[in-house]
């Protein structure tokens, strides 16, 4: 499967398009899992690919966030040619295969980290950047309001939420 359009933009992949099989949360993100998801879409194992799952397994055993800044400037240090454009891609179909959350902040970056199976959100403080998540969620009623309203049939959602930790808070005292 080619992951660009005819225009070279990244597909993104539906949750209908999930690969279940590889998705299991209990399993532990590895290398060789992620080379897995990246054949199954038909994405070669290349050197670059190989290097880039070997670094995101590092970051998910160690429960460690990362931009992909980050991580392109890691693996330059290996390989010098990486382009960031190539480590976005990789990222991102990882993220659309439900193996890597994006966790907004408030200034518009965005950090990634390997999430639990279970439905949550996230709470980040603004001022350290900490993240918590919590299994908060909206009322079902509100979805149902939503879409009356909107003429919309919801088929899922995001939260984000920000704010100051107890910690920033108490420094401000």
């Amino acid at each position: 499967m080619d992951m660009g359009d005819k225009t070279g933009r990244h597909q993104e992949f539906g949750t209908a398009h999930r690969l279940n099989a590889l998705r299991d949360d209990q399993m532990p993100v590895t290398a060789e899992r992620i080379l897995a998801i990246f054949d199954t879409l038909g994405l070669r194992s290349t050197r670059t690919r190989r290097l880039i799952a070997q670094r995101l397994a590092t970051f998910a055993a160690s429960g460690a966030d990362f931009t992909v800044q980050e991580l392109w400037q890691e693996l330059r240090e290996v390989d010098p040619q990486l382009g960031r454009a190539t480590v976005y891609r990789a990222v991102e179909v990882l993220m659309s295969q439900g193996l890597f959350h994006c966790l907004p902040f408030g200034d518009g970056s965005c950090r990634y980290r390997l999430c639990g199976g279970s439905h949550h959100h996230h709470v980040t403080c603004t001022q350290c950047q900490r993240v918590a998540e919590v299994s908060v969620c909206l009322p079902p009623e509100l979805f149902a309001t939503i879409a009356l309203t909107t003429n919309f049939a919801i088929e899922g959602h995001f939260l984000e939420l920000f704010g100051r930790c107890a910690d920033c808070r108490n420094t401000l005292l």
